[in-house]
């Protein structure tokens, strides 16, 4: 690991190891769901495409939340598959082997990653893109 992420490590708090409990408020004009307070986190929204999937995968410095938008979700943790419905909280721990998988149809996942997020933190176990060293 490089001197530069193993600095970056140091000042990331440690990866959740349980998923934040979200904070519901209730407004005259609907509601809004608050996942997090002032926390370092990366925020990213993940589109599926309909038969395609990610590579199976896990991260060694980070958690991570998903919460599907829309209807069609299909995850698999750990050799599990769970078909969560639309904002269904699905946390990943550090080191879970997890993918999502576009089955019949498109959707998108809000995706809250706890920890020191790096791209290069993906250890890949199966890839049908041919990504697994």
């Amino acid at each position: 690991m490089s001197e530069t992420k193993q600095e970056a490590l140091t000042i990331y708090p440690e990866p959740r190891k349980e998923a934040p409990e979200p904070l519901i408020v209730e407004k005259p004009w609907g509601r809004f769901i608050q996942y997090v307070l002032n926390e370092q986190v990366t925020v990213k929204i993940l589109e599926v495409k309909a038969g395609e999937q990610l590579s199976l995968q896990a991260h060694s410095h980070r958690s991570e939340l998903w919460v599907p938008l829309d209807e069609g979700a299909c995850i698999e943790i750990d050799d599990q598959i769970i078909r969560p419905k639309p904002m269904e909280l699905v946390f990943i721990p550090v080191g879970a082997k997890h993918r999502l998988i576009g089955e019949d149809k498109s959707y998108r996942v809000l995706e809250i990653s706890f920890g020191y997020f790096d791209e290069d933190d993906i250890v890949r176990y199966e890839d049908k893109y041919g990504r697994v060293p």
